[in-house]
């Protein structure tokens, strides 16, 4: 983690949330007590930040500083607005793109993501505050500064976001291997937003009972799965192919 993107301390966390920056997640020493431990809890709670409890051995990796128990991580980018970005991309009058990662939580994933999603003409992704890897130093290296380049949007639940995409025309296609339908038998020429699921479950089963449409990558080999940039890209690339 790059010291420039934490903050580190029980009050300079509590002041920079009040202040509103862009904090991406802060960890918190397990059994942690006290009153001001208790206002920080109270803080991130008002501003929805995403927090985990960790180890003391985990804070001190973070940083040598004086942590008082807690080191919050700062995002250097700023997120949009689900809505207002969608009413934007259809103001524009293409067919939008648009990508969901279905808490995806290793940052050089995400980051290989982003690169392949900016490659390729995506109009902006989606992901979720909980569970989803963080916009950290890991994640800008890796999308080669793509991150800085496409739009970024941060949800409470991937479903409520699914339901607005569909509210406003535009198809939800999950990438999973629970259907017999291959991604070049869907048509990508519409307003469509591409659903990836997480390294180790997928896409969530209850998200899966919403979507419009699923699709597969066909497998040849004995490995059942790919890496999920690596199927995303695969993805992104047919919806460029016939849109072409």
């Amino acid at each position: 983690m790059e010291k420039e993107h934490q903050i580190f301390g029980i009050r300079a966390i509590i002041e920079a949330i009040q202040a509103g920056a862009t904090i991406d997640k802060v960890y918190i020493q397990k059994e942690a007590s006290g009153e001001l431990m208790k206002d920080l809890m109270k803080v991130m709670k008002r501003a929805n930040i995403n927090f985990s409890y960790v180890p003391v051995e985990k804070l001190n990796k973070l940083t040598p500083n004086n942590h008082q128990g807690a080191v919050a991580t700062i995002s250097p980018i700023s997120f949009f607005d689900l809505e207002t970005l969608i009413e934007t991309v259809l103001e524009n009058g293409k067919k939008p793109l648009f990508l969901i990662l279905d808490q995806i939580s290793d940052a050089r994933n995400f980051g290989a993501i982003i690169r392949t999603a900016e490659c390729t003409g995506v109009n902006g992704i989606i992901i979720q505050k909980s569970g989803s890897a963080p916009v950290n130093g890991d994640t800008v290296k890796t999308s080669a500064g793509a991150v800085f380049n496409i739009p970024i949007c941060k949800v409470e639940h991937i479903k409520d976001a699914i339901f607005l995409l569909q509210a406003s025309g535009i198809k939800t296609i999950a990438a999973t291997e629970k259907t017999d339908d291959t991604i070049y038998n869907v048509n990508l020429t519409e307003a469509v937003a591409i659903i990836m699921g997480s390294e180790d479950r997928g896409v969530n089963p209850s998200v899966l009972k919403i979507v419009d449409e699923k699709a597969k990558l066909p497998m040849f080999g004995t490995i059942g799965s790919l890496n999920v940039s690596v199927a995303c890209g695969a993805f992104l690339y047919e919806a460029v192919r016939q849109r072409s």
